[in-house]
């Protein structure tokens, strides 16, 4: 694409104006914590409020000061998502466990530190394709010492412990971020036989290693990530549906041969039949979740906080419980935005890399985010995958700041070198 054509294609492709949206989502916020004090009763601490919410819209405003008037940068959307995001996931655990506040607070930062070290690392595309060979054989080894020494947590090994509980790890999450790196950098360049064995081999490695943890819902989130960076790179329809073919008949030969795997799923389409046992949780997020109506019963009078795992496995419904439909929809909506966001600055990509990474980081949390409320909601059966930025875990935390930092990358406004090219 000539400069003049990609000017023109630009032209009209004005940032939003962060100013204007960073102001409601500091105010939303603002809403929520008051909402907690309101409402958090005798166990909560009124000075871990304030420290929270405090340090975190401080470092919202410190990290748009410094990038757009220090750095001069431009382009804000996906940041704004991310920030939204996290500080409904903030809301939520300082409401239920305040004693993990500074815990979650702490993962957020780190998420954020996380996106900007990646936005560095794949600000240079040579940087990026020495990296990947590095990157794959880390992943695989993270994979294999976690099947090897992991806690076994609701019937899967995906948690390294360490220190007694003091801290943990679910490598499955960070080896997200590298998948979709490995992928997208193996076939950056023009598609071969070789290249091709080598991803093929790398994914089938991840995705049989989760499988053998019983981590099934991570498992089929690679899976589709797969299948969307096989297509972005070979446009082949006929041998996705071949992939895919040959995955369904291995998950039904696993179900016939493994039983026990089938278990885990015998709640699908009958969570009322087991109302008192596994269908316990989607039951009482049916109930409690409708509740809330337009705008939710508000921070700290919802039910569904008090099942097990709620700012975890049910984490939607507890939005729509306690903040409402249109917000509920407004996350899900973000999702959606993202993928439009991917597709839209893919045409303009400075290389393959970009365009097949965004989209296929995209995807997958639109993906994890569908696994998550169809199967809460009986639509699907339930893997138990998180709600991306929104459920509690420093983990998943880091791992949805590093797939935003990929899709921001594709946008040539993100760095100084390339926006001097392109002009609004």
């Amino acid at each position: 694409m000539s400069e003049k054509k990609t000017k023109r294609k630009y032209r009209y492709r004005k940032p939003v104006n962060w100013v204007f949206l960073l102001v409601l989502i500091t105010a939303f916020q603002i809403f929520c914590a008051c909402q907690i004090l309101l409402n958090g009763g005798e166990k909560l601490n009124d000075t871990t409020i304030y420290i929270v919410f405090g340090s975190y819209i401080i470092v919202e405003w410190v990290y748009f000061t410094v990038f757009a008037g220090v750095l001069r940068r431009k382009s804000f959307e996906v940041e704004l998502i991310a920030f939204f995001l996290s500080g409904i996931g903030l809301a939520l655990t300082t409401s239920v466990y305040p004693d993990k506040a500074y815990t979650q607070l702490i993962a957020v930062f780190l998420g954020i530190a996380v996106f900007i070290v990646l936005l560095w690392i794949l600000s240079d595309i040579d940087r990026v394709i020495k990296l990947r060979i590095p990157v794959a054989v880390i992943s695989i080894a993270a994979l294999v010492f976690t099947l090897i020494f992991a806690k076994e947590i609701n019937g899967a090994r995906n948690w390294i412990i360490i220190g007694d509980g003091l801290l943990s790890i679910q490598t499955s999450e960070v080896v997200k971020v590298a998948f979709i790196f490995v992928g997208a950098a193996t076939l950056e360049s023009l598609q071969s036989t070789k290249l091709l064995t080598k991803y093929i081999i790398f994914a089938l490695g991840c995705i049989g290693l989760l499988f053998l943890m019983k981590d099934f819902g991570t498992a089929l989130i690679f899976f589709f990530t797969f299948i969307i960076i096989a297509f972005l790179r070979s446009g082949d329809i006929k041998t996705i549906f071949l992939i895919c073919t040959g995955a369904l008949m291995g998950g039904l030969g696993v179900l016939t041969f493994k039983p026990y795997v089938a278990k885990r799923f015998e709640t699908y389409r009958h969570v009322w039949e087991f109302a008192d046992g596994k269908g316990y949780q989607q039951v009482k997020l049916l109930i409690y979740s409708v509740s809330g109506g337009l705008f939710g019963l508000g921070l700290g009078n919802g039910k569904l906080r008090g099942v097990y795992a709620a700012t975890e496995d049910l984490a939607f419904g507890m939005v729509c419980e306690e903040f409402g439909m249109i917000i509920a929809f407004t996350v899900l909506l973000t999702f959606v935005a993202l993928v439009a966001y991917s597709i839209r600055y893919s045409v303009a990509a400075r290389s393959s890399f970009y365009a097949i990474s965004a989209c296929a980081a995209s995807a997958l949390l639109l993906f994890q985010t569908a696994l998550h409320v169809f199967g809460v909601t009986d639509l699907l059966p339930w893997t138990g995958v998180t709600l991306p930025f929104i459920s509690r875990g420093g983990s998943s935390m880091m791992c949805c700041w590093g797939l935003v930092a990929i899709i921001k990358a594709i946008d040539v406004k993100t760095y100084k070198r390339y926006d001097k090219i392109i002009k609004n």
